[in-house]
């Protein structure tokens, strides 16, 4: 096709150049931020191998090290990617030849742990319970009592998937009385929930910028204590970009980036850990919670069930079973028109919807949320209260 010069092509490229309008973000990670975290990415440009970006990056690693509950034991490997990057770096550097992992299998992401391992060739033993259901911990126990190959476990603290929180306190004292060494994907946890790598027994804690510490995609972490990452020299690597060892070693002894991470989000991330540390995890977690139960307690008026049982449900994601007469596609695209995105679910669990209550939301987006929730469903219910309920859910 020829263009003449006066005319202005609307080609694909141009439609993406122009920003959506403020969107209300209910999905489980990416999530709306602070502004002064927005603000962080427009620091100068820096060098990354400079004097100014070894500062960022001890300050960022001190920072993630403190919300993961770390001591002077501890230390935080930095890595450019999502949370994925993070865990496998973690899941293909610290299982040595001739061990295996266990994986307590009750949803997605466990299923994304045990294959990132098989992808590496690194033995796998699942327990299924079945998405959505709670962990059997005696299973656990007995499966560690009787096979002596295991060396390490691969726990999903929060099933995004389905809404579930796991019991990590009490795995991890089962783990560590079998002397055997506890993986922990924290990545939509950290911030939001109790979680301390001392108290319950963590040696490899995986975070992620972007969830519940209200940091910006692009940047994770490995927390763990520095004699676990210092005997990395010992274990032969099976990747190259994501070996943790290597990483660990220019990141602690030469205070410098193994790689260009990405530098921005770092500034980012800096920021938001400090808002996180003011803040407090329990003070989140209770503003979370909040905005959560206001959500359940609405919706349950409109026939939307929690997929999880109240005491097992995480206080940032609710997965919701969708009544008869609700399609998702619809509910979806009528929020979004409003400014809202929701999510969705693996098929296999049906007619389901996610919505999420992590990030920089107010209790006014939460009250014009469920309007415009009313509004698409068609059927309105009398005017939500804004007081939080207190139940705990």
């Amino acid at each position: 096709m020829t263009v003449r010069a006066t005319e202005t092509p609307t080609t694909p490229a141009t439609a993406r150049t122009t920003p959506p309008p403020h969107q209300v973000l209910l999905n489980p990670g990416p999530v709306n931020v602070h502004d002064r975290v927005r603000a962080a990415l427009a620091y100068p440009d820096v060098c990354h191998r400079e004097p100014e970006a070894a500062e960022l990056l001890d300050a960022v690693r001190a920072k993630a090290t403190a919300v993961c509950g770390g001591d002077e034991r501890h230390t935080s490997v930095l890595l450019a990617g999502s949370g994925t990057a993070a865990l496998e770096a973690v899941l293909s550097s610290v299982v040595p030849q001739g061990g295996a992992l266990l994986v307590p299998h009750n949803g997605h992401y466990a299923e994304r742990v045990a294959s990132i391992a098989e992808a590496h060739r690194i033995p796998v033993r699942r327990i299924e319970f079945g998405w959505g259901e709670p962990i059997d911990l005696a299973a656990v126990d007995a499966a560690l009592a009787e096979d002596a190959t295991i060396s390490h476990v691969g726990l999903v603290h929060h099933e995004t998937s389905t809404g579930m929180l796991n019991p990590l306190s009490e795995l991890g004292e089962i783990v560590a009385r079998h002397g055997r060494s506890l993986i922990v994907d924290a990545i939509s946890t950290l911030g939001a929930e109790p979680l301390d790598v001392v108290a319950d027994h963590v040696d490899w804690c995986v975070g992620t910028a972007n969830k519940c510490l209200e940091g910006l995609p692009g940047t994770s972490f490995v927390c763990a204590p520095r004699a676990l990452l210092d005997g990395l020299s010992e274990v032969r690597p099976r990747t190259y970009y994501l070996d943790l060892g290597a990483h660990h070693v220019a990141q602690d002894r030469a205070r410098a980036p193994l790689f260009t991470p990405a530098v921005q989000a770092l500034y980012a991330l800096d920021v938001a850990l400090d808002l996180t540390l003011e803040e407090t995890v329990a003070a989140r977690s209770r503003r979370y919670r909040e905005h959560a139960d206001r959500v359940r307690a609405h919706l349950a008026g409109h026939g939307f069930e929690p997929l999880v049982p109240d005491g097992h449900r995480a206080s940032s994601v609710t997965v919701f079973r969708l009544p008869d007469g609700v399609e998702y596609q619809h509910l979806h695209d009528r929020l979004k028109a409003d400014g809202f995105v929701i999510y969705g679910c693996p098929p296999r669990l049906g007619s389901i919807c996610r919505i999420a209550t992590m990030g920089q939301l107010t209790t006014d987006q939460i009250s014009a949320f469920l309007v415009a929730f009313d509004a698409a469903l068609g059927a309105p219910l009398p005017t939500d209260d804004a007081t939080p309920s207190t139940s705990q859910a």
